[in-house]
């Protein structure tokens, strides 16, 4: 796998995953939606520490920087 996720979009993708989770735990979302996000979080947490993420690859971007 090639990385194609820069450092800029991994806090990014960290910071929503955060804000999910705390608005899981604190119960303002809930049910259905609720898990449903969190899988969106556990997602956006594993892209960020693999920095590899497959939609991107689909559609040919790259925000990480290319070392020279």
């Amino acid at each position: 796998m090639k990385k194609n996720i820069g450092q800029t979009d991994k806090l990014i993708r960290l910071i929503i995953a955060a804000i999910i989770a705390v608005l899981y735990l604190t119960g303002i979302i809930s049910g259905t939606a609720g898990i449903i996000l969190l899988i969106v979080a556990l997602i956006l947490v594993a892209t960020s520490l693999f920095s590899f993420c497959g939609i991107y690859t689909l559609f040919g971007l790259n925000t990480c920087r290319i070392k020279k």
